[in-house]
């Protein structure tokens, strides 16, 4: 059934959004809550297969556009919501399972037939067995000679009371109930991969903007050991030390420029934007207090309101569906089987004709066949409620670990947003000290790598923050209204 696939589609999409392994530079850093990344292994070993082992990864390509495109978070979550690969394939799943559906009502209404025939037949007296007493002057031929007849009739069948098929079209009605909120659960999916791929972009762009910066400043610095070599101020040393360190800078933003068109492609991948589909984000990362939701405001939210949880209730009632119709195949079925029509020689002498037949059947013996399905159907029914119940246990415990890593990448942005203030002082005081000669290059080169190691932690601690409400509005449910609530409304 549709509806049993989508929690095991959110756990694959879990786990192939492995934890993503950035650049990482030499210097310290804050530990932040590790982010996921859903570029992880998505042509590894096989196109194919991951496509089928996490299609919320693929998506539907669409025509490119002239010119650099503008893309909003609210933009890359409807394009996700059109074009994804996973909510294409649970659409099209819903689909099926609403032809179950009214396969199983068609077996409850009147079936009509219009049928018609034409006849010539030649009859055997011998082959029916029949025999005339001897009449003087009068033989029997052997045939009844060739003769022709006409018959055209509209037949009507209906079940009276069939309680087996009254309860498979109850839990085909339930599983279409299912798979619809399953659906609705694979939006959460996209929101929550499209969102985690649109902050990774916009972390992988300030971290360009970072590594640009830091470029320039060991440019210049370069540029002043070497004039202070020049004038016998400083060691050659320094200047070997400086030239170093401009030339560690020009490849940090090689990679940094390499890792940020990968993260473009896999937001594009994820949206339905062509590969060569030039585009920039408009949104960046921003800092926003969580304010108006609590833990136990979130809990109850997530249980009322996550869809998933909603179609595994419904899968429950489809099983008991189920189990009630295996019962019910003990019962008498009656039904009604009518036709009307004429019939004649030709179309000319037609007489008029009907019947009319009540039938009932009841299973007097069926090998065991029946007791073997109630059992079956028991349990199926006992494995739809118990994953029922560990999924009310599993959305708690996924509201809760996304509150955590809420609270600690909210503190680890605040502490990470001071130590960028007081890096950069050090950072001041250092150059000062060392163009008056006061201290030597060491010291330098030290401040400057701790003020990159505090960008990076800003910049690590925003994405984690993002990431972290975007799990929070997936755990909570509705996440495509929630996460922009979330967000602070962006």
């Amino acid at each position: 059934m549709a509806n049993s696939t989508i929690p095991a589609a959110v756990l694959m999409a879990a786990i192939s959004m492995a934890a993503w392994s950035q650049p990482a530079p030499s210097y310290d850093s804050i530990p932040t809550p590790k982010p996921i990344s859903p570029a992880e292994s998505t042509t590894n070993p096989s196109a194919l297969a991951t496509q089928r082992q996490n299609p919320y990864l693929g998506s539907v390509p669409q025509k490119p556009i002239a010119g650099t495109l503008k893309v909003s978070l609210a933009g890359a979550l409807a394009r996700g919501l059109r074009y994804n690969l996973g909510l294409v394939e649970s659409t099209e799943a819903s689909a099926d399972v609403r032809a179950d559906r009214l396969r199983a009502l068609s077996a409850l209404l009147p079936q009509v037939a219009a049928r018609a025939s034409q006849g010539l037949n030649n009859v055997s007296f011998a082959e029916i067995g029949l025999r005339l007493p001897p009449i003087p002057g009068f033989k029997l031929g052997p045939t009844t000679g060739a003769f022709g007849y006409e018959d055209a009739r509209v037949g009507v069948t209906m079940p009276l009371y069939d309680r087996e098929l009254r309860e498979r079209y109850r839990a085909k009605k339930n599983n279409e109930t299912a798979s619809q909120l399953s659906v609705k659960d694979s939006r959460d999916v996209v929101v929550l991969a499209v969102g985690t791929a649109y902050f990774q972009v916009i972390a992988s762009a300030a971290r360009l903007e970072t590594a640009k910066a830091h470029l320039a400043a060991a440019r210049e610095l370069d540029e002043l050991t070497a004039h202070r070599v020049e004038t016998e101020v400083s060691p050659e040393i320094d200047s070997l030390r400086a030239q170093v360190e401009r030339e560690s800078a020009e490849q940090r933003l090689t990679d940094v420029t390499d890792q940020l068109e990968k993260d473009k492609l896999t937001l594009a991948r994820i949206t339905g934007l062509p590969i060569d589909q030039q585009f920039e984000l408009t949104d960046r990362l921003q800092y926003h207090a969580l304010t108006g939701v609590t833990l136990d405001s979130a809990t109850q939210q997530a249980l009322g309101s996550r869809a998933d949880l909603a179609s595994a209730q419904a899968s429950v009632q489809a099983a008991e569906a189920v189990l009630q119709a295996q019962k019910s195949e003990r019962l008498p079925v009656v039904s009604v089987t009518a036709d009307y029509g004429g019939a004649g020689r030709n179309l000319g002498n037609f007489n008029q004709v009907y019947s009319v037949s009540g039938n009932v059947s009841v299973p007097l013996y069926t090998g065991g066949r029946i007791r073997a399905g109630i059992e079956q159907a028991r349990a199926e029914l006992a494995r739809r409620q118990a994953e029922y119940e560990d999924l009310k246990g599993r959305i708690a415990y996924d509201v809760r670990v996304a509150w955590l890593d809420v609270n600690a990448s909210e503190s680890s942005v605040k502490v990470a947003q001071r130590n960028q203030g007081l890096a950069e002082k050090a950072l001041v005081q250092s150059r000062d000290r060392y163009t008056n000669g006061v201290t030597n290059y060491l010291e330098l080169v030290q401040a400057e790598e701790v003020r990159a190691a505090a960008d990076e932690n800003y910049v690590q601690s925003l994405y984690s923050f993002n990431v972290a409400l975007i799990a929070l509005a997936r755990s909570i449910g509705g996440a495509e209204t929630t996460l922009l609530r979330l967000a602070g409304g962006k």
